[in-house]
């Protein structure tokens, strides 16, 4: 069984075109996922270079159980950040852990500049180095159109690639996996694209043999039978995470044009039960998921004035309609659709691009920038401005494009504004203004994210207790999601995926594991990420907090600078750095 004793990575230097086949038995402990993507990064990093200097290293990483147990579908992917200079951490679905299932591979090392565009075909078979002259330059479906008739393994391969956006450095472009997933936050694409890698195409045709069939499907039915006959993934598969957008709206909780709001009066229009209502065309899953999360929206998209439509398939999802909606005062589905499409094709990371249009809109109303530097005057709820700035930051044809093109947080200290510039931990913020937990999440977690330790909802499920209690709840939940990162298992399945059923799950394909093992992997990745980010500049005591945080409304009501410090003293007292 894959990752039992050991670990086989797949080392590619892309400088000299070599490739390694490694087997680790030191890796095992860590199980897979995260835990190996965090010691390898750990051992390779360069923190005294550049995030794109060609020596920086890319893994790949997935987990004992990925798609053999239901909904352990993701693949992880860690790299020194562009956008922050920090910790790099996303999470993609579809097939890319299916397909280093079946080509072999727990981990792959991506590193090294390439002297040509390249993509890679990555099998069992071995891999190589293909031309990508033809495919520079091209959006995100052309290329995966292009690549799916060049490619075999329909069905169970992988197709994984950058769009414009990371060609040209954008330090918050994204890598599309499979057309409805990304490896979105942090800018990953701006890596692929410093690399000159556009694509990587993995796919194999290796079987793989579970010796106690008996016990593995045992555990896999009770597995199977949580995840799709209670009602602990009901929302998922019903409206998705856009049913979160009606309820944070009704609570003060949804950030809204430029957080200058935490509700919408046009929310109803675009929540997701309107979504379902006027545009869902169909529900899919990645593979080895029963559920079905993505909701597809069909999207009809005019050629010109005048002439007809073509219908586009898109996914949509809470994120997405705060950070292309909400937040930029969006009062319809069409016109979100619209920006959805665009950072689509050019291959952006949605919330950070919304984020960054935020901040423009506002800035250019306080003069902090000018309309005349941006070409064109951006409002709130009007479309077309905003499809412009984010092809003007493509082309990056001034010195303000160029800054925007280093995200947000770059963009204010270079311009003004760091006030409202909603930023944590120079990452943009997401779709959430609960209260203090969430900020603080945001702010210290490993990779600045709302996923690192749901701030968000310890907002709202420990609303009563004292701040010291929400803090070690953080700290705890961060420590436990690097276990379920360690195995892929996606997030959404966590109250499946118990201490327990973790322990049952990989006891069923022969790894023996206790809870106290367990815990103490989490307290090692933790602890693992905590220096790599030191060595990579990240300090606790030089957070920048955006004032707005502190002027809107909070669905806990109104939040204080003052609390927020006190709380931020006793994250560092619970982790030993007081």
């Amino acid at each position: 069984m894959a990752g039992k004793h050991t670990i086989k990575v797949l080392d590619i230097d892309l400088t000299t075109e070599k490739v390694e086949i490694i087997r680790r038995e030191d890796l095992a402990p860590f199980i897979g996922g995260i835990g190996v993507a965090a010691k390898l990064f750990a051992e390779l990093v360069q923190p005294d270079k550049d995030p794109l200097d060609p020596g920086q290293p890319i893994i790949f990483a997935n987990g004992p159980l990925s798609t053999i147990f239901p909904v352990v579908t993701k693949t992880v992917a860690v790299f020194r950040s562009p956008l922050t200079g920090e910790w790099g951490e996303s999470y993609a679905g579809m097939r890319l852990a299916l397909a280093m299932r079946l080509s072999g591979y727990q981990a792959i090392i991506i590193r090294g500049k390439a002297a040509r565009p390249v993509y890679l075909s990555i099998s069992n078979y071995g891999v190589r180095f293909q031309s990508a002259a033809a495919l520079w330059g091209l959006t995100v479906s052309e290329t995966g159109s292009i690549l799916r008739d060049l490619e075999p393994g329909r069905g169970h391969r992988s197709c994984i690639r950058i769009g414009p956006a990371g060609e040209q450095g954008v330090r918050f472009a994204n890598v599309n996996v499979d057309t409805y997933r990304h490896f979105g936050r942090l800018g990953l694409g701006a890596l692929f694209g410093s690399k000159n890698l556009k694509a990587m195409v993995v796919y194999g045709e290796r079987e793989e043999k579970i010796e106690n069939f008996s016990k593995y499907n045992q555990v896999y039915k009770e597995i199977y039978n949580k995840a799709v006959t209670t009602d602990i993934m009901d929302k998922y598969h019903g409206l998705g995470t856009a049913i979160n957008v009606s309820g944070l709206n009704h609570l003060n909780g949804l950030p809204t044009r430029n957080l200058q709001q935490s509700s919408f009066e046009h929310g109803e229009a675009i929540s997701g039960e309107s979504f379902a209502a006027q545009s869902l065309v169909r529900k899919m899953a990645c593979a080895g998921c029963p559920v079905g999360c993505i909701h597809i929206g069909l999207h009809r998209r005019e050629f010109g004035p005048g002439y007809d439509f073509e219908s586009k398939y898109l996914s949509y999802d809470h994120e997405l309609i705060f950070a292309l909606g909400s937040f930029l005062g969006m009062s319809t589905q069409d016109k979100i659709y619209r920006l959805i499409d665009e950072v689509e094709e050019l291959g952006l990371d949605a919330i950070s691009a919304g984020v960054l249009l935020g901040w423009i809109t506002e800035a250019c109303r306080r003069g902090v920038i000018s309309e005349e530097q941006l070409g064109v005057k951006p409002e709130f709820d009007q479309t077309e401005p905003y499809l412009e700035i984010l092809r003007k930051i493509i082309q990056q044809p001034n010195e303000l494009y160029q800054t925007l093109a280093l995200g947000t947080y770059a963009a204010a200290q270079r311009y003004g504004g760091q006030s409202y510039a909603m930023t944590l931990g120079k990452n943009e913020i997401a779709g959430y203004h609960t209260g203090y937990a969430n900020i603080l999440g945001q702010a210290v977690g490993a990779r600045h994210s709302h996923l690192d330790n749901a701030g968000y909802a310890v907002d709202q499920k420990l609303k009563d207790k004292s701040p010291a209690e929400k803090v070690e709840a953080l700290i705890k939940e961060e420590k436990w999601r690097n276990v379920l990162n360690c195995l892929t298992i996606c997030l959404f399945a966590r109250e499946i995926y118990q201490t327990d059923t973790v322990i049952k799950a990989l006891a069923a394909i022969g790894i023996s594991v206790t809870a106290d093992d367990l815990e103490k992997l989490g307290q090692t990745i933790f602890e693992i990420k905590n220096k790599t980010r030191g060595l990579l500049g990240y300090q606790l005591n030089d957070l920048h907090t955006p004032e707005r945080f502190f002027e809107t409304t909070s669905l806990s009501g109104d939040l204080t600078r003052q609390q927020f410090n006190e709380m931020l003293k006793l994250y560092q007292k619970q982790i030993g750095l007081a």
